[in-house]
């Protein structure tokens, strides 16, 4: 989904796509989709790996106390469009982000692999 709708997702399972700021597509990736109060709160705490990304929608700032591994995190506006990526270890507190309206997380140097950067946009694809 993209433009100036509002974006509501539900808990599952989804594929994200990364587009360049160009518009050409760098990588189609595993998604899982936190967007309850419970999952984007349990995000992944206790998870050695993370085969894909994790969408926390809606959410501005996170941390990665009590996590196990280092990740990247990318903040996104309300049009999918990334405001900054950031790889933060475990027991940080990331500061919040005033324009961003979701978080993608994925295991640490995932997203540089990916293409995704500032400016990328993405699109999430639910799956049924």
């Amino acid at each position: 989904m993209r433009g100036g709708a509002v974006v509501r997702w539900r808990d599952g399972r989804g594929e994200l796509v990364v587009r360049r700021p160009g518009g050409d597509v760098s990588a189609c990736v595993p998604l899982e989709v936190a967007a309850s109060y419970r999952a984007r709160t349990r995000g992944l705490l206790g998870r050695e790996s993370l085969d894909g990304a994790l969408l926390l929608s809606p959410a501005n700032s996170i941390h990665t106390f009590r996590m196990r591994m280092s990740i990247d995190v990318a903040y996104l506006d309300r049009r999918l469009r990334v405001l900054a990526v950031r790889t933060m270890p475990p027991g940080r507190l990331g500061r919040p982000r005033v324009r961003a309206r979701h978080v993608i997380e994925a295991e640490a140097g995932a997203m540089e692999g990916w293409g995704l950067g500032v400016g990328a946009m993405v699109e999430v694809r639910a799956l049924p």
